[in-house]
């Protein structure tokens, strides 16, 4: 009878014995759940969870510190009977306690000043005394000239008798040439721009304005996002108006990050000149320079763009190509931690400096120091850690789209995807170490063991025919490239899945092709950032020595870019969509959660990913439902500021947006209204598709964000008036003939029927000559009819149309007050012949053009016309039922 040896009786060498004993020994031991290996981690999303409670339902501070204190009692009652009881008492007091730390944080934040806005109505020109706190880049402004943006802190601001002496930030732009339009004055000054250097104090002369959000549903927090960066005000000014005053305000070290992070800008763009040098710029340390938008549309639609920004993926992309280089020197793990950790800081030094990038550094680091320290237990603890040190110092960091990406993408790497891959891949790659070692066959899992074995058997037949050298390059060199694609293409997944939430939620996007494209792009940029940086630290010393270097990053940079626009060209690259509803959220947040509790089970942690994916694909697949109500004729100012949008939805549910909004000619700014206002309005109503879209003129406050709308929802039909000359509208002519929009062009006659409503066609008249540039009185004017009750809609219209409508039998219940409520439009005679109940301008806060006139409004007053202002009422929403017109606010 055969009898099995124990494991002491076997004859096994020293190295063959070891790995055994080593596993003889791990034998489980029961301990009670204490939060597992991430007990951090849990504390935090706690502690998020008391922020989120908090903010939604406010209460006293004390009673958040009162329940705290309840729970940490019952905590301590209970750890010593029962530690899994005690942890989720602890659990439990994290979330009053982040509760508590949020309104107490709140109560003692200072306000800004009332006195603040009378020297920020942007209509005034307030003399200001300021010094440089972030110098910018001259670049082409796209209204004619050059414009530089500059971050400044205020020292004194003086109008007429008062003065303000109150430090505040202020986001300047400073431009060479101004060419107003409208009612605006026109000084046509024109002066060369500087840079103007960090330290350097000003004085100039500047039309100041308090930021202001859009009072739309969706739409972006830019006073949150400006008040994080610490500025207060924003302002413009002609060069010609500022002037540098003797003295230096600031720091040594401020000095020597502004000094080294222009040297870098300028050696970046004298290795790479041109566009490639604004793309360097923007990758390696997040230079503000400018590369063209459908560029920078191609990143985001293969959700690639946080390549072109100081990312997490950039930083730790640059600091383990560190970190990996400096653990092959005599340096040791202890010593190459620390001074990745202290390049990583110097980096983010001379870069942006930005939230983001000090987040995700001080991530890093974190995380570095825990690998050394705990080893397997590092991933979520250490994030765990950085997010508390983070909501310690600002609590709302946790609302910022930024810090959510970063969190989850973190979350996703290292405590899904990584407990997957050490159990199935992982082993699979050390298998194919030192593969002609048998003894080392000993120290891995039976599984990798059978698999080293098999690959060694492949070898060696592949060897009587290939030869030995070529049959293991095939079998390590190209099977081990084989499995590092695997695990990326793997990772990428993961966090792209996990991502879906967010992305639909703040940027409603789902990248079809951001699982190929990251796997493709992080590698080239995994070349791409090191080379660069390399590169750009050997130009300093010679720029032969850094030609090697900024040769392989340029080719790298133009494969990367190249690829990005074949793939962002694509229709399938990118599926626009609704913000998710509350279920939906709710159920995608779940799967996170089951996924990274299920990870690091075997045979479940495929339901985690699987739920993954579902929730992804419901984001996708079972959008909202548009909001409309049936039978009604719904018509909706969106507030776009100093411009035009109305949102039409008739009876039978059929879409129209009029115009769609736009910067008004006269101030410098490539802001996309149309991507960034209007859309965020459209897809938090749940519209996926317009069935039309309509120009009322070539102006670009009211057709500016038209071709980004069309991009967005893809309409059937554009209707228009005049077919204009100018450059505008060939740019949205092109755009719907990319999408094939059907284009229809109406003039003053025309009637037609559309879901349920009357339309009728009162300008332009027929045989109307356009213009370049475009004039107001080419607006297409519109009547709407359901059933007993009407609306105008009059774009920018003046008094001389106004006369010949007036025989068109224009009565009206609703009245969009022509161009913005100026003195140009609705006269008398208009107003008495029109009667309508109600009126609405759509105007900006506090616009240069003093919109609304005074007189124009009493006019309103006085024939007893409620009037609605979107500068003061935010969009405003009205309801047609056939036989009354009702008025609301969109937001409350």
């Amino acid at each position: 009878m055969s009898t099995v040896a124990r494991p002491e009786e076997r004859e096994l060498t020293p190295t063959q014995l070891q790995p055994l004993r080593i596993e003889e020994r791990a034998q489980p031991i029961f301990k009670p759940y204490c939060g597992g290996q991430e007990p951090i981690f849990l504390a935090a999303v706690a502690f998020a969870g008391g922020i989120i409670a908090a903010d939604y339902l406010w209460r006293s501070p004390w009673i958040w510190l009162g329940a705290f204190l309840i729970a940490a009692i019952a905590a301590a009652l209970s750890l010593r009977r029962s530690p899994q009881l005690g942890f989720a008492f602890w659990l439990i007091a994290m979330i009053p306690l982040g509760g508590f730390y949020l309104q107490a944080r709140d109560a003692g934040q200072p306000t800004v000043a009332e006195n603040l806005q009378p020297f920020a109505t942007g209509q005034d020109e307030v003399d200001v005394v300021a010094h440089v706190i972030r110098e910018g880049l001259i670049r082409v402004s796209p209204y004619g000239g050059k414009q530089e943006s500059v971050d400044v802190e205020s020292e004194q601001l003086r109008l007429d008798n008062r003065q303000l002496s109150t430090p505040m930030g202020i986001r300047l732009t400073i431009y060479s040439k101004r060419s107003d339009q409208g009612e605006a004055r026109d000084d046509g000054v024109e002066s060369p721009l500087r840079v103007y250097t960090y330290g350097e104090r000003l004085h100039l002369i500047a039309r100041l304005r308090l930021p202001r959000n859009y009072r739309d549903p969706g739409a972006m927090d830019l006073v949150g996002y400006l008040n994080s960066q610490g500025i207060r005000l924003t302002g413009s000014a002609p060069a010609s108006h500022v002037a540098v005053l003797p003295g230096f305000i600031g720091n040594r070290i401020g000095l020597w990050r502004s000094s080294a992070r222009r040297s870098a800008l300028l050696h970046i763009m004298q290795l790479w000149p041109g566009e490639r040098g604004a793309l360097m710029q923007a990758a390696l340390i997040g230079g503000r320079a400018f590369f063209g938008r459908d560029i920078k549309t191609d990143f985001q639609r293969t959700g690639t763009y946080h390549i072109l920004v100081v990312s997490g993926i950039n930083v730790g992309i640059l600091a383990f190509a560190v970190f990996g280089t400096l653990r092959k020197l005599p340096f040791g793990e202890t010593w190459a931690t620390i001074l990745t950790i202290v390049l990583s800081w110097a980096y983010a030094f001379v870069a942006d400096l930005g939230s983001p990038i000090v987040r995700a550094t001080i991530t890093l680091n974190i995380y570095l120091l825990s690998r050394l320290l705990f080893r397997d237990r590092a991933g979520l603890n250490a994030l765990g850690i950085a997010a508390l040190g983070m909501f310690v110092v600002n609590p709302r960091t946790l609302f910022e789209a930024s810090f959510q990406l970063t969190f989850i993408s973190v979350a996703a790497v290292a405590g899904i995807a990584v407990p997957i891959l050490r159990r199935t891949l992982y082993p699979l790659q050390s298998a194919l170490r030192n593969l002609d070692s048998s003894e080392y066959d000993f120290s891995l899992p039976s599984r990798a063991a059978e698999f080293r074995v098999e690959m060694r058997q492949l070898r060696n037949a592949l060897q009587d025919v290939f030869g030995r050298t070529l049959a293991n390059f095939l079998i390590v060199r190209m099977l081990s490239l084989a499995l590092i694609a695997t695990q990326l293409l793997f990772t990428s997944t993961i966090i792209q899945l996990a991502l879906a939430l967010p992305m639909a939620w703040y940027f409603h996007r789902a990248t079809t092709m951001a699982l190929p494209a990251n796997a493709l792009m992080i590698p080239i940029a995994s070349v791409l950032l090191p080379s660069a940086v390399l590169a750009v630290l050997l130009s300093y010393a010679s720029h032969w020595l850094a030609y090697l270097p900024a040769l392989i990053a340029g080719y790298a940079l133009d494969f990367l870019t190249g690829t990005v626009r074949l793939i962002g060209h694509w229709r399938i690259s990118e599926v626009r969509v609704p913000t998710p509803t509350l279920h939906i959220s709710i159920a995608a947040a779940l799967s996170i959660g089951l996924a990274l509790l299920l990870a690091r089970r075997r045979i479940l942690a495929a339901i985690g990913v699987a739920s993954l994916l579902a929730s992804a694909a419901g984001i996708v697949l079972f959008p909202p439902k548009p909001q409309w109500h049936s039978g009604v004729l719904e018509i909706t100012a969106i507030d776009v500021g100093q411009g035009d949008s109305l949102l039409v939805i008739t009876p039978q549910g059929k879409t129209l947006l009029m115009d769609a909004g736009g910067i008004p000619g006269n101030l410098r700014s490539d802001f996309d209204v149309g991507e960034e206002v209007v859309s965020p309005y459209l897809w938090s109503r749940g519209i996926q598709r317009l069935d039309a879209v309509a120009v009322s003129h070539a102006h670009s406050d009211h057709i500016g964000g038209m071709r980004s709308v069309i991009a967005n929802f893809q309409p059937r039909e554009l209707w228009y008036g005049v077919d204009s000359p100018t450059p505008e509208f060939a740019g949205v002519q092109a755009a719907a003939q990319m999408f094939h929009v059907e284009l229809k062009q109406f003039t003053s006659g025309d009637a037609f029927d559309f879901g349920g409503v009357s339309v009728r066609v009162l300008n332009p008249q027929p045989g109307w000559q356009p213009h370049n540039p475009a004039q107001d009185d080419e607006s297409l004017v519109l009547r709407m009819q359901f059933g007993q009750t009407s609306a105008l809609l009059m774009g920018d219209a003046h008094q001389r149309i106004e006369k010949l409508l007036i025989n068109e039998s224009p009565r009206a219940d609703l009245l969009k007050v022509g161009h913005h409520g100026s003195a140009t439009s609705s006269t008398p005679a208009f107003l008495a012949t029109v009667r309508p109940q109600f009126a609405v301008v759509s105007v900006g806060f506090y616009n240069s053009f003093k919109h609304p006139r005074p007189e124009v409004m009493q006019r309103y007053t006085g024939a007893h016309i409620t009037t609605y202002r979107t500068d003061l009422a935010g969009a405003v929403s009205f309801y047609l039922n056939g036989r009354t017109v009702t008025a609301t606010p969109v937001l409350r």
